[in-house]
């Protein structure tokens, strides 16, 4: 980015086909208020594609492009924009733009699955980032050597990466607050009636039940816990410890918030982390079973089915 904030800066937002047009929209939004709130064009931005034309999103809407990659001029950040898909035409070509452009120490961010391009073109090494919920745990399969979080988004030097949906505001926000103060990020929220600017160490939300908002703070820990550690998943006695609780003060609270008992709430993080590898890697059913802390293939199969109505197998063979 530009020394100078107040000069103004300019993002760029290489789109790919089946895009999120609500992560994009959110960011480009988030400058445009900026704008809006400073008086001034502070923030510029431009769209970019592998070869300039237009790129369809996911909601089946075209978007005319700007520029190509080969004709992509100097930007302060370039944000990649993937949606549904991470293999499209003139992938080869997006890929050596950003090699270049991270061997010469350009910024680059992802918006919602942009992390998968960016860890493939290898500009992720040794940095911290995030992904969206529902794909980092192919994320963490396919390139374990990256920190991947599941924060709504991480910004890591000359890396800024977010979750997608709502986080691009989250991300944007903190880029303006940096840049022109927490007043002018706070205007910008409340022009989206975005009620809690969220901070890099806030936890994405993980599926309609995970809303731990305004519950126990050990409660969240403890559910922060077994998401993190579903290989080898911690005993009831450990996890009571880790909260400093009893295992029974721990089974009535997560009756009391969450309707179920902690053993049930654990196993079902496993197998919604089984679902996601079944269906985002070529992982072998017994490999998933491992990674999601089964050591029987049949109890992996039995409890898979009872969950989801389907076995593994099933699932694996079903596209989505």
């Amino acid at each position: 980015m530009t020394d100078d904030p107040q000069a103004g800066r300019q993002l760029g937002f290489l789109l790919v086909d089946k895009f999120s047009m609500f992560s994009l929209a959110a960011a480009i939004d988030a400058f445009r208020s900026a704008n809006r709130l400073l008086g001034r064009d502070v923030y510029g931005w431009t769209t970019v594609s592998a070869d300039g034309d237009a790129v369809m999103a996911s909601n089946g809407l075209p978007l005319k492009i700007d520029y190509s990659v080969a004709d992509l001029p100097p930007v302060d950040i370039l944000f990649v924009c993937v949606g549904l898909t991470t293999e499209f035409p003139g992938k080869s070509k997006v890929l050596a733009a950003l090699r270049s452009l991270g061997r010469r120490g350009g910024a680059l961010g992802a918006l919602s699955v942009g992390s998968y391009l960016l860890a493939e073109a290898g500009q992720l090494e040794g940095h911290r980032c995030t992904i969206h919920w529902e794909n980092r745990a192919g994320f963490m399969e396919k390139f374990p050597h990256i920190q991947c979080t599941g924060n709504v988004y991480e910004i890591d030097r000359k890396r800024y990466t977010c979750a997608g949906g709502t986080t691009s505001i989250d991300l944007m926000l903190e880029i303006i607050r940096r840049d022109h103060g927490v007043n002018i990020a706070n205007g910008v929220a409340n022009q989206f009636q975005h009620e809690r600017i969220r901070s890099a160490g806030d936890r994405q939300r993980v599926g309609p039940e995970r809303d731990l908002s305004g519950k126990s703070e050990k409660l969240k820990k403890i559910a922060e816990l077994m998401a993190d550690n579903l290989d080898e998943p911690f005993s009831a006695v450990e996890l009571a410890k880790s909260a400093g609780l009893s295992v029974r003060q721990v089974e009535r609270l997560f009756l009391r918030h969450l309707g179920v008992t902690p053993g049930r709430y654990y196993m079902r993080l496993r197998l919604e982390r089984a679902r996601e590898l079944l269906r985002q890697t070529n992982m072998p059913i017994l490999d998933v079973a491992i990674a999601t802390g089964f050591t029987s293939h049949s109890y992996f199969a039995q409890s898979y089915r009872l969950q989801f109505g389907r076995p593994p197998s099933e699932e694996r063979r079903t596209t989505y």
